[in-house]
């Protein structure tokens, strides 16, 4: 890895190649990966996706939903993503979560975007079966291994640590495995993707946990605050920590949410979060996504797809008057800053 530049899964390239970047996104995904290795039974995946049942399956997902695997399916989504003008993705799966380098260095050749792979582990629930045997100086030499050398058993390197999965309590494998991403970051350079409880406390708990362990604030980012604070005197002492937020569930209209008692934001209201917090001085640590990890969100499956933001919330944020200099911000100059490397400490 090099100083300055980024590192994608075809090599290391500059900042001011990235283009218009989707921060938090899941080219090929699965949440089942240590259980079908171990050859633990699965409940059944339910029926194919069709236009009769896709709402239901919005509403209530099911296995087969939560099973993007199908490379050729990545390649015409991503280039969808292409003809919009969209230049990079940051693929944040990690093992935990069916993690692909040589299909993601196939998707990238294959449409010309920049991907950016992640590394880490997910919530505890999803953590390989021996996680409690692992210790936190194995976790943080994985990491550093997956960026520096190669994620696993190829040369292809990580260009991000996370997603790093966290629920609200913490559970003790998560503090840990949030600890050695910390300092996996400040060994390599690269930066931290926090996956946080769901609740508003979470975020500040996990940047106090991150301080404690060395980290450095301006090298975190908070990701999924549009289903987790909802206040944004809230969101101002979050960005006073020093970290990214990082609002990436465009896209997702409903006023429910799947997981949890929560009232989701409308793309309006996101943007809306985003104009206070420029208005705030914080315009340099915002980012954007839209967390696909479901079939339903693609658009094969009558979905938004990656070219979302692109395509229907930069026009939005026009109307709502941001400036082309804000919205460059948030999706070309804050990414290029946060995911080129810097000196390891």
């Amino acid at each position: 890895m090099t100083v300055g530049l980024v590192t994608t899964v075809l090599g290391e390239i500059e900042p001011s190649e990235l283009g218009r970047t989707m921060m938090h996104e899941h080219l090929l995904i699965t949440f089942d990966r240590w259980a079908r290795d171990a050859g633990i039974e699965q409940p059944p995946e339910g029926p194919a996706i069709t236009l009769a049942n896709r709402g239901e399956i919005a509403r209530h997902s099911s296995g087969l939903d939560h099973r993007i695997d199908d490379v050729d399916e990545a390649i015409a989504e991503t280039r969808l993503y292409a003809e919009v003008g969209g230049g990079t993705i940051v693929d944040a799966t990690n093992p935990d979560l069916t993690r692909d380098p040589e299909a993601l260095r196939t998707i990238s050749e294959a449409t010309g975007v920049h991907v950016v792979m992640g590394a880490g582990h997910y919530l505890n629930e999803h953590h390989p079966l021996d996680m409690d045997e692992r210790s936190e100086e194995q976790l943080f030499e994985e990491m550093v291994g997956d960026v520096t050398e190669g994620a696993d058993g190829t040369s292809i390197r990580s260009g991000i640590i996370g997603e790093i999965g966290c629920q609200y309590p913490l559970h003790p494998n998560e503090e840990k495995t949030l600890r050695a991403a910390t300092r996996a970051s400040l060994a390599t350079g690269a930066a931290l993707l926090i996956h946080p409880g769901r609740d508003h406390r979470a975020p500040l708990e996990l940047m106090r946990i991150v301080i404690e362990a060395g980290g450095r604030p301006e090298r975190a980012i908070m990701s999924h605050l549009d289903r987790t604070v909802f206040e944004d005197d809230e969101l101002v002492e979050l960005a006073k920590t020093g970290c990214y937020l990082e609002f990436d569930l465009f896209g997702q209209e409903s006023s429910w949410y799947m997981h949890a008692p929560i009232d989701m934001p409308n793309d309006a209201t996101r943007i809306d979060h985003l104009q206070h917090l420029i208005a705030e001085g914080f315009g340099d640590r915002l980012l954007v996504a839209q967390d696909i990890c479901r079939k339903v969100a693609l658009c094969t499956y009558g979905g938004p797809g990656y070219g979302h933001i692109l395509r229907n919330v930069v026009p939005m944020m026009q109307r709502k008057g941001m400036s082309a200099a804000e919205i460059d911000a948030i999706l070309i100059d804050n990414p290029a800053r946060i995911l080129a490397m810097i000196e390891p400490s």
